[in-house]
């Protein structure tokens, strides 16, 4: 890439966040052929087709997205070094977007919004659905922000952990296992509800069970939390859930909890982000924001499952 205009660089990096050339040339004040002219010399320097037309927009290819990773961060830090933009939460306009699964949007969707409504007005947050692929939606700069379960280690990502999600089992109250301590026969002889983002019929409780030689009967999947707590209220199912999505249902007495038989390994619920955004003040913001939420209900975050 030697010698190349950065002035194709910054074009480049503009076509790649907004992911059309016609909202780049509004952004950069340029007129459409000439972002188009300037992709023909990018092409041209860099031998590869870059962008592909789909719909009103554009696709990058692999190269370009590869290309991205390399230039974005160096050049998002030499624009705030120059021109440091001032942030205010009440009149900065911002759009944020944030990967993260029903479950965690009910703990945080709310309490973020008396937030914004009360002093950040000017902060938009739209939730993408997550599905364990944090990792890809960052690099691809598809979302500003993961807010999950996020176990994975990249150069270019940056993981904050906020707190363990400790798993309780639940059933409704009128359940027939709800007035006796729940055995690993009772435990493994009931029809289970799983939460399951992919479709997959098993996950961590059968991992536990498996080393014990032991096993579940998975009766039914469901793809969401909010989903799953009605079904549990109406039936003979019973589920291994986050304590914290589980424990609103349980506050009100739709569902009880009983500790489990099995020790399941609690997940680490982090906010990660590329590096690329260090520098972005919005979503500093919203970080410090997620991680008072936390720090201060304490009651909500660090309960563990008791008897």
């Amino acid at each position: 890439m030697a010698k190349i205009d950065l002035n194709l660089i910054v074009i480049f990096d503009a076509i790649m966040r907004e992911q059309s050339i016609t909202i780049a040339a509004e952004q950069l004040a340029m007129t459409q052929p000439s972002v188009s002219k300037a992709v023909s010399r990018m092409r041209y320097a860099w031998k590869d087709p870059l962008f592909i037309k789909h719909g009103r927009g554009v696709t990058p290819t692999p190269y370009a997205r590869q290309l991205w990773q390399e230039v974005a961060e160096p050049l998002n830090k030499i624009s705030h070094t120059v021109s440091p933009p001032k942030f205010d939460p009440m009149t900065s306009s911002t759009q944020l977007r944030v990967a993260l699964t029903d479950g965690i949007s009910s703990l945080f969707w709310p309490r973020l919004r008396a937030i914004i409504e009360d002093r950040a007005r000017a902060i938009d947050l739209y939730a993408v659905p997550f599905q364990g692929n944090g990792q890809k939606l960052l690099l691809e700069a598809e979302v500003d922000l993961v807010l999950d379960y996020y176990p994975t280690n990249h150069e270019q990502i940056s993981v904050q952990h906020l707190y363990d999600n400790h798993f309780t089992c639940v059933m409704r109250p009128d359940h027939p296992l709800a007035e006796r301590a729940l055995s690993l026969e009772d435990f493994c002889g009931a029809d289970h509800l799983l939460v399951s983002l992919s479709g997959d019929p098993s996950g961590a409780v059968d991992s536990t069970l498996a080393l014990k030689g032991r096993q579940r009967r998975v009766a039914m999947t469901v793809n969401s939390f909010s989903g799953a707590m009605g079904l549990l209220e109406e039936s003979n199912l019973i589920s291994v859930l986050p304590f914290t999505v589980a424990s609103k249902a349980i506050e009100k007495g739709r569902l009880i909890q009983k500790p489990m038989p099995i020790s399941v390994p609690s997940p680490t619920i982090s906010v990660a982000w590329h590096r690329r955004n260090q520098h972005n003040r919005a979503l500093k913001w919203l970080i410090n924001e997620v991680e008072a939420i936390v720090s201060t209900e304490t009651h909500v975050f660090a309960s563990r499952v008791t008897g």
